[in-house]
């Protein structure tokens, strides 16, 4: 008996890198076929509200035709007249839609304290402020918030109060006293005012503070306590400078006084200083300070112009006589001039008679030859219209004569 053998086949295996297994490509493939109807035949998780939520446990698969039912959260109560509660998953996997059918709770009404008031609304989730009126305080917590209490809501504390305000005695100074020293408890913006006893020595007490203390809240005044001691300036002054205002045989405490300085110096510092609770003046002395004026290096020339006339006959010629100044003694280009003392005159000006020279005319005679040219004019002027009229009358005067005659 003869056997015969066949070609033998494998089956196909996967491929190892092929993830890994055809195990795992099967499971993959029986997932997507699993969940696809599913995502496409379902609806979304139920919506959420801030003032309801669901009445009973949410589950993971919502198909078409399954309902849902709201209630009201903590702090939240139903709507009158009440709103619909139930949304059905749809056949188009939505969900019928609803309104918010809950409102907020209030808390119990809070009334306004005596002298006070309280602001705010009741409603869950809110908060009140109290205040007091002027001259009163808030005993308590200053801000209460409506808030979930059990199944319930109410205040987070109880409603403060509103005292009145009142001060314990500011205190005794030495060698001092104040006003209403006899009370032994003080009311809101009530004053008392401190003053010093007499010094009973050569000086007297200085009051260093505020003299008015005013109760402006619980045991406690405006400012700190004053105090009574003796505060004294040295006498002020000023070198090249004098007092203008706050003269005083001496100087106590808050004494105020103004300096100006005298002429030819300037004033550095504050002109007006206060004696100080140290003993000294504020702010510190001022100086005065010599005032420089700053010196020239050359010096103006000053020209004269002096006409003098050469002859009568020939026209004025002006000489220009140039006079430099100098610190020393002024000298003049023209002969005749005398030197002037700077002392009396900072800037010589030669006069009539420094100018003058032998034989010449005086300086104030240079205008007089204008006159007299005016005047000469003038007659020439007068005695030629004279000799013209007098022709005109001859000529007339002898054609008479000829006609009467002939």
């Amino acid at each position: 008996m003869t056997a015969s053998y066949g070609t033998r086949t494998t089956p196909p295996r996967c491929h190892k890198n092929l993830f890994h297994s055809c195990r795992f490509v099967g499971i993959f493939l029986m997932t997507l076929v699993i969940l696809l109807p599913t995502s496409s035949d379902a609806c979304d998780d139920p919506p959420r509200y801030e003032s309801m939520m669901l009445k009973d446990v949410s589950k993971d698969l919502y198909l078409p035709g399954d309902q849902i039912e709201f209630k009201c959260r903590l702090g939240f109560k139903p709507i009158i007249p009440l709103l619909p509660t139930t949304a059905i998953c749809q056949s188009d996997n939505t969900w019928t839609p609803l309104q918010e059918a809950c409102t907020r709770k209030s808390c119990p009404q809070l009334a306004d304290p005596s002298n006070g008031q309280v602001n705010g609304t009741f409603l869950f989730g809110s908060e009140v402020h109290f205040v007091c009126n002027e001259g009163y305080e808030l005993v308590g917590t200053k801000i209460l918030y409506c808030e979930i209490s059990e199944n319930n809501v109410a205040w987070s504390g109880d409603p403060p109060q509103c005292e009145k305000i009142m001060c314990q005695p500011p205190g005794d100074i030495p060698n001092g006293k104040h006003t209403s020293s006899h009370k032994d408890v003080f009311e809101y913006n009530e004053v008392v005012i401190y003053s010093c006893n007499p010094s009973g020595g050569p000086d007297e007490y200085s009051l260093v503070g505020e003299s008015r203390l005013v109760c402006s809240g619980r045991d406690t005044w405006s400012s700190a306590l004053p105090e009574c001691k003796v505060v004294k300036c040295q006498f002020p002054v000023v070198k090249n400078g004098r007092l203008i205002a706050g003269f005083a045989r001496k100087f106590y405490y808050n004494a105020q006084v103004v300096f100006e300085c005298v002429q030819g110096f300037h004033l550095k510092g504050n002109s007006t200083i206060v004696c100080g609770a140290n003993n000294e003046w504020q702010p510190k002395m001022p100086e005065c300070i010599e005032v420089l004026t700053p010196s020239s290096t050359k010096h103006p020339i000053l020209n004269h112009s002096v006409s003098t006339p050469l002859s009568t006959k020939s026209p004025v010629s002006s000489v220009t006589v140039s006079t430099p100044l100098s610190t020393k003694s002024p000298v003049s280009s023209v002969t005749g001039l005398k030197p002037t003392s700077p002392a009396t005159s900072p800037v010589p000006r030669p006069t009539d008679s420094e100018h003058a020279t032998p034989g010449d005319e005086p300086p104030k005679y240079l205008g007089g030859g204008i006159i007299a040219l005016i005047v000469i004019v003038t007659v020439v002027g007068i005695a030629l219209i004279c000799c013209i009229v007098w022709i005109v009358l001859h000529k007339k005067k002898k054609r008479l004569q000829e006609n009467r005659w002939g």
